[in-house]
């Protein structure tokens, strides 16, 4: 930890000790309506000392407890899964195994999973990560079933143990974007999708 504070430290001194100057020019363009438009090249920000931005590295960089929470997951688990894919219609079972692990010193969770999905292989892989400076998770999940990525973003709600994820991902039938919410409960994960059936 102490050699990674050490690099932040260096790289955040190394761009505060370079001064930057704000220059505002005048951008001409030649359209056929001969318009001439200003705009700024770059914003004033006020400056931070460097006691500041270290601490706030650090406090950026450090786990806490959202991640504890994350890593309680750490295991191998069998995943019991239910697909509708009409309304009112049959649904379908499905199971597959799930592995979830820590990342890069306990800050970010990964799950692989593996199994079979209308008689085909199935294969997955999501993350999920607590930023401490917006105070929010993010999930991230792709899989051998199509070529996008569903990306989720919520809180943890202490009184009902839940990180409520909304996100969006494509629906290849239709070529739209679709509300997905997801509830991640310990030990318990539970995907619902109500705009749509899978």
């Amino acid at each position: 930890m102490k050699n990674v504070t050490g690099i932040l430290v260096v790289l955040l001194l190394s761009f505060i000790s370079c001064k930057k100057e704000v220059k505002t020019e005048t951008v001409e363009t030649k359209d056929l309506d001969s318009i001439k438009t200003e705009e700024p090249v770059a914003e004033t920000e006020a400056p931070v000392d460097s006691a500041t931005a270290t601490k706030a590295w650090q406090t950026y960089a450090t786990p806490g407890g959202p991640h504890k929470i994350m890593a309680d997951e750490v295991g191998t688990w069998t995943c019991d899964m239910t697909f509708w894919y009409e309304p009112n219609g049959k649904p379908e079972k499905a199971t597959s195994i799930a592995t979830v692990k820590m990342l890069l010193g306990g800050r970010y969770q990964e799950t692989d999973y593996k199994g079979t999905i209308m008689g085909a292989p199935f294969e997955g892989k999501g993350t999920l990560a607590y930023n401490n400076a917006t105070k929010e998770f993010t999930n991230t999940f792709i899989d051998n079933m199509g070529t996008g990525m569903m990306v989720a973003y919520g809180k943890y709600d202490e009184s009902t143990k839940t990180i409520e994820l909304k996100g969006e991902t494509v629906d290849p039938v239709k070529g739209k974007k679709r509300l997905i919410v997801k509830f991640i409960r310990l030990w318990i994960r539970l995907l619902e999708n109500s705009k749509c059936m899978i």
